[in-house]
């Protein structure tokens, strides 16, 4: 085991600048994507589409035709340009990173985009509930860990850098940007931040939520969500599985109680 961690280690620092072109499963369109293995080595080993099924099948299953779509960390963009391809060329992305190294990957990937998928709009900043400046710490071990200052995942291992960062709101971006029909948020457990008080989104707006929910924002989330109006379901089955649960899970989808027959019996 010692010998396997070392090794790791050994590839994780060697390649960790590494940025190089894959393409995504052609369920998802087969689009040209940067990526890197510091996001995690699964990007240097794995097939793409045995990187994050789950993720993949809910883009599929939940972003429609011309559908406007925020992924808040956005890491790579799996999820961003997979979401652009099922949006189609008249749907909007918008992928949210603070990591100046991933936005880099973003940029270069939205450029290479097909016409048969929405423009791909890459905006390096945090999201948090109110706007201001605020440290986010780079992983040391896979960027994916990275999260702002006070929250993070034991896999970030010790943090490599600081960077100060911007943060804006998911209230105050509505009132800038195409208002979204879906929502992704990856935030290492800054999710719970991320939704709390932002009532027009919530209570106006009515976005689908995929959400990956850290143990320690499950409380908080189930609250937020519920107390909302969306029903929890569990996003690591597919739609025609899918049945109600009671808490935020692992991998979460949320969806508007008047939403809810439109997806989950056809679309």
């Amino acid at each position: 085991m010692a010998i396997s961690i070392l090794a790791r280690r050994i590839v994780e620092q060697a390649t960790r600048n590494w940025v190089y072109r894959r393409r995504l499963p052609q369920a998802v369109g087969g689009a040209a994507i940067f990526v890197t293995p510091s996001a995690g080595l699964k990007y240097l080993f794995k097939p793409m589409s045995r990187i994050d099924p789950p993720l993949l099948r809910n883009a599929v299953e939940l972003v429609r035709p011309n559908d406007v779509v925020w992924d808040i960390g956005a890491n790579v963009g799996l999820f961003a340009f997979a979401a652009a391809a099922c949006a189609g060329r008249k749907g909007r992305v918008v992928a949210f990173e603070p990591d100046w190294f991933l936005v880099s990957c973003l940029r270069k990937s939205a450029a290479c985009q097909p016409d048969t998928s929405a423009p791909v709009t890459v905006v390096s900043v945090a999201i948090a509930s109110q706007i201001s400046l605020r440290a986010f710490t780079i992983a040391s071990r896979s960027r994916a860990s990275n999260a702002m200052r006070g929250y993070g995942q034991t896999q970030m291992g010790v943090p490599s850098e600081s960077q100060t960062v911007v943060a804006l709101n998911l209230d105050w971006l509505a009132s800038k940007l195409p208002l979204p029909n879906v929502i992704k948020c990856d935030v290492e457990g800054a999710e719970g931040e991320v939704f709390a008080g932002q009532t027009r989104i919530l209570s106006e707006i009515r976005p689908i939520i995929i959400c990956e929910v850290a143990r320690n924002a499950a409380a908080q989330m189930t609250a937020i969500l519920v107390e909302s109006g969306y029903i929890l379901y569990d996003g690591d089955k597919s739609l025609s599985a899918k049945a109600k649960t009671e808490r935020v899970s692992w991998n979460t989808i949320a969806i508007p109680k008047e939403l809810k027959e439109g997806y989950l019996n056809g679309r």
